[in-house]
């Protein structure tokens, strides 16, 4: 596509872009392509951590933070400063709002009307007088020398404006017109021109080394699948699980009926020398103390149902 949009321009763009622009990307594409795969790397890294680590996180700092500063500044707002602010605004408009308003109606009210009457007697009709037979005419005769003093001075800034225009349009104006039609401008397309052209550059580089990274990436999971994950897989299916398969059947199930039959055979055999020790203690004791027929019977049953 940029191949493309590149055919697709105009003719006109110069030598200069054109020799500019080759060189100009491969330099920026060498330049950019490490740059990108180390940003898309991070990127998942980012992504992986914000996932398992840093969303987990934060969710569990704000519950520590709505627990620890929130609810506490909550419940003193509700239960201790809401109440607090009403008692003090009750007791100020008792204390205070109240006798204002009294003091205000009835004492500082009367008292500025008669300031005020007192003052325009005083003041303002003195000043009215002052101002209307002394004021009006000085400043009449001010204004009429301030206009003409005005004039004056307007003529001779007009002169010295003159003089210190000319001499700026001589002395700088032109000097800095020429320097910056003959000089800077072309030096400012040309550097435009450049900027421009590497800025392209950038944006293609970094298109194409995303596709680099892409590859790169996607290459790295195939080696990585083919030398670790399928041959694990193969030892896993070919091999360990019919050797498993073998050992449990030939070695395991053996090794396990046998140490059932051992353990059966040896259960029998202790509870025949059991019987034959119980036997063999009831003669002893029949022998030497002549124990009653009852308690043979019921020792003949319990061998019995022992056995």
């Amino acid at each position: 596509m940029d191949l493309e949009k590149s055919r697709e321009q105009p003719s006109g763009e110069g030598c200069l872009v054109v020799a500019l622009r080759m060189p100009v990307r491969i330099v920026v594409l060498v330049l950019v392509v490490p740059v990108r795969m180390v940003w898309d790397a991070l990127v998942v890294v980012g992504r992986f951590l914000g996932d398992t680590v840093f969303r987990p996180l934060g969710r569990a700092l704000a519950w520590v933070g709505r627990a620890v500063f929130v609810w506490p500044f909550v419940a003193l707002w509700r239960w201790v400063l809401v109440p607090l602010g009403r008692a003090l605004r009750w007791l100020g408009t008792v204390l205070v709002v109240v006798p204002a308003g009294w003091l205000y109606r009835t004492v500082l009210t009367p008292l500025g009307h008669a300031l005020a009457w007192l003052g325009h007697r005083l003041l303002v009709v003195p000043s009215v007088w002052l101002y209307r037979w002394v004021l009006t005419p000085v400043g009449y005769a001010l204004a009429w020398c301030g206009r003409g003093l005005f004039a004056l001075v307007s003529l001779l800034v007009a002169g010295v404006a003159t003089a210190l225009d000319w001499t700026f349009r001589v002395l700088v104006w032109w000097p800095a017109y020429a320097v910056w039609r003959w000089v800077l401008a072309p030096v400012g397309r040309v550097l435009a021109v450049v900027a421009r052209e590497v800025g392209a550059a950038l944006g293609h580089a970094w298109r194409i080394a995303g596709y680099v990274s892409l590859a790169v990436g996607r290459a790295l999971a195939a080696f990585f699948r083919w030398t670790v994950v399928e041959p694990a897989r193969w030892v896993y299916r070919t091999v360990l699980t019919p050797v498993g398969h073998v050992v449990r059947d030939w070695v395991l199930r053996p090794v396990a009926e046998a140490a059932r039959s051992v353990g059966r055979v040896t259960r029998d055999t202790l509870r025949s020398v059991r019987v034959t020790v119980r036997q063999v203690r009831q003669d002893v004791r029949r022998a030497l103390l002549g124990e009653s027929k009852k308690s043979d019977g019921q020792d003949d049953r319990i061998l019995l149902t022992k056995r």
